[in-house]
């Protein structure tokens, strides 16, 4: 069994900035290093950052990969991570180092899922492209057939991923007359499917290909790199939209780019890339997408809760126990 031992004032180095009260109660509590400028700090920093510390709090920015987890000095003993996704965590590096690592599951499920709706409610809609036409000053007025899109009652809604954030989405769908599709790794029970009103669909492909809409929640591992390949968006209906408000590289962007271009698909609703904070600048020209900077979980309450967490499994690590959200099971 692991033993945890009591840290009388832990040493904390956190990578971004956080909000205020977080880091007021953070300084009351630790012993802490900021980042008073909230640059992107290179691994170069963050190593430095974490000399003489007891515990790293990194975000989705950071890359703490192998390399920079071997120059970690020996006295660093947990990554408190500041949101719940860690694939920018080497798991396996951070376990063979001793290392514990935790996140804070569950505070932006419904940030994400609100955001997620928005998209699908937007994009069919072409509320975007609306948005910038009368910002251009060269709306003439409506007629019959002007900006025409989608109504998406009675739609087809495919969730890729239905853990806490698809599940989110699909309650809010159903109240706007989606009908609901999932895919994820074990089926959920009959009670359940029928409480929820949604429909296993094992077949991804199938899946892919029967949607009207398709959104995206499943975790970014070596399975799902480029889930949505060239292949797959190929598969989709020529007026069906893609969502992705999930990890970036869960799609293949050139196929996506070219398929938009092309009118090969209707649209599609990101909030996540490839290479951030770079976009590829082929989306600025096409008309049929919406852009957002990563704002799934930029909400005050969740940014705030998920501070929480962190003071939370630190205080819980330093006191001598295991922390509560513990990402690497089987930690020795």
């Amino acid at each position: 069994m692991t033993q945890f031992h009591r840290i009388e004032r832990p040493r904390v180095a956190v990578t971004r900035k956080l909000l205020p009260q977080i880091e007021a109660r953070m300084a009351e509590l630790f012993d802490c290093r900021f980042n008073e400028d909230d640059h992107e700090m290179s691994a170069d920093e963050i190593v430095e950052a974490m000399r003489d510390a007891d515990i790293l709090v990194p975000t989705v920015t950071d890359r703490i990969d192998a390399e920079l987890i071997a120059r970690a000095p020996a006295s660093v003993k947990m990554f408190a991570n500041f949101g719940a996704g860690v694939n920018h965590i080497n798991l396996a590096a951070a376990k063979a180092k001793g290392i514990l690592v935790t996140n804070t599951p569950g505070v932006f499920t419904d940030d994400t899922a609100d955001l997620t709706m928005a998209l699908i409610l937007n994009v069919p809609r072409r509320l975007g492209e609306g948005h910038r036409l009368m910002r251009s000053g060269e709306w003439k007025g409506w007629t019959p057939i002007g900006m025409l899109g989608h109504r998406i009652g009675g739609k087809t809604l495919g969730i890729i991923g239905y853990g806490r954030i698809g599940e989110a989405v699909a309650l809010r769908a159903k109240a706007f007359g989606l009908n609901i599709l999932y895919n994820k790794r074990h089926r959920l029970p009959a009670s359940v499917e029928d409480e929820m009103g949604v429909t296993f669909e094992p077949d991804l492909d199938r899946l892919v290909a029967k949607s009207d809409i398709i959104s995206l929640h499943c975790p970014l591992t070596a399975e799902t790199q480029k889930l949505m390949s060239r292949e797959r968006i190929g598969m989709m209906k020529r007026d069906a939209y893609l969502i992705n408000s999930s990890r970036g590289e869960l799609v293949d962007e050139d196929a996506l780019i070219e398929a938009l271009t092309r009118g090969r698909i209707a649209g599609a609703g990101l909030d996540v890339y490839n290479h951030e904070p770079a976009i590829d600048p082929r989306f600025l020209a096409i008309p049929n997408v919406i852009l957002l900077p990563h704002l799934g979980s930029a909400t005050y309450e969740g940014r705030e809760a998920s501070g929480e967490k962190v003071i939370a499994n630190i205080r819980i690590f330093s006191d001598g126990h295991r922390p509560p959200d513990q990402v690497l099971e089987g930690w020795a």
